[in-house]
Parts: C-alpha cells; structure tokens; sequence
C-alpha cells in the first residue's frame, strides 16, 4: 500500500528530469499520475517506463504556454478520474545572460512558461480541488527565486515572481483545504542549463523528488509550504 493510492496527480514538464523524478516518486507512491510536456515521444518513453515497473501513468501532450491546451490536459484528467488531488507544477526553463543582452522574446519566453503557465495551471485546478474539498498544489521553483546573481535578471524575476504568487495563493486557498507548496531547488545535477553543477555530491533530480513526496504526503492538517533543497557540500 502507498501513501497516495487512489490518488490522481498531474506533472507539468514530466518528460525528463525533476519532472520525470517527480511523476516516478508519485507513482511508486501509489499515485496515477498523468504527465504533461511537449514532446510525445518523450513522454511516451517515460509512461512506458513508469508503467514497466507495475506502476500507474498516462500521458497528455500539451504546450504549458498555450492555456487552451493546459486547459483541456487538466480538464480532461478530472473527468477521466473523477478528481485531481495533486498538481506539480514544474516545466519551466531560463536564459542566463545580462539585462542588456537579452531579448524581449527571450524574457517573455520565461516568463509565459515560469510564471504565466502556472497561473493558468492552476486557475484551471482549483475549481476541480475546491469542490472536492482538497488538494495539493507544488511548485517546483528554484533558489534563484530567493537569490540574485550575474546573469540572472530574467530567470531570477520569474522565480520572485513565483514566490510572490505562490505564497499569497496559499492564503487564499487553505480555507478550502488546499495545500500550496513551493520547492526551491538550488544546483540539481539535470540538463537544465550549461551553469548546472554535475557529480555525485551535487543534488539529484531523485532528491527533489523526495522533498515533493514528503511534502505531499503529510498529514493533511499541516502544509510545508516552502522547502530548500541544495547540495550539503559541492
């Protein structure tokens, strides 16, 4: 027995690294979890990986910056299943240069899947988990939403933005017993981006996975509503 079976969650970005970790860690919890990115190979790859080990996953393909299509993944997993428990939030994607070098199609790249996508994710969530009574909401967001340096003007001001959207979210919807939970990551080894530290003692995408499980299957009466995660000694 898991701690989520019979539970429904849906995994933005859960074609390949935090996102595959996380929708893996949520499935060998109990979960059914729907994946969710662009590419259908790939999320075809990992359904039929997560399903290889007895585990329970479907998969909708769907550009996260285009609402009527993360409308119709989330819409259609609630009709299918009859709920939707747990929405992660978790594609997004930056680009590492100064202010003056950067494009407008550069910043609002960023902006429309860090930040836009996850409003619209989750606007087309709550009603599904209000009238349920429940539900858990995790952002995967990153240090760089706590933190500035060199280069990061862009991606930084998505990931404040984030937080900024995220813990007044959580105000607004624990009276209906939602939990809203942000995870800021620092360097996880993955492909994210060339500035990604790499080796063994860095954080794996499997251990931000587990800050997601743990945070999620905690008694419903508490909410770790933000968690940390960075390497003990890089």
């Amino acid at each position: 027995m898991g701690k989520l079976d019979n539970h429904v969650a849906l995994v933005t970005g859960a074609s390949r690294g935090i996102g595959k970790a996380v929708a893996m860690a949520l499935a060998t919890e109990g979960a059914h979890v729907v994946l969710v990115a662009r590419s259908a190979f790939q999320l075809d790859s990992t359904s039929k990986e997560i399903e290889g080990k007895g585990l329970s996953a479907s998969a909708e393909v769907a550009d996260i910056t285009i609402p009527v299509q993360v409308e119709k993944a989330i819409n259609e997993t609630a009709s299918r299943f009859g709920r939707l428990d747990i929405l992660v939030n978790n594609a997004g994607m930056g680009h590492f240069k100064p202010a003056i070098d950067m494009t407008l199609d550069e910043f609002d790249e960023m902006w429309n899947l860090n930040m836009r996508g996850v409003f619209v994710a989750t606007k087309v969530a709550l009603p599904h988990m209000i009238k349920a009574g429940r539900g858990t909401i995790v952002n995967i967001s990153s240090l760089a939403g706590k933190n500035s340096f060199k280069g990061g003007t862009g991606y930084c001001a998505t990931k404040w933005a984030l937080r900024g959207f995220a813990s007044s979210l959580m105000l607004e919807v624990r009276e209906h017993n939602i939990r809203v939970i942000t995870i800021f990551p620092g360097s996880v080894d993955t492909s994210f981006s060339s500035m990604n530290k790499k080796g063994k003692n860095i954080t794996q995408p499997e251990d931000v996975a587990d800050a997601v499980v743990f945070a999620v299957t905690a008694p419903e009466r508490s909410m770790f509503s933000e968690i940390d995660v960075r390497p003990t000694n890089p």
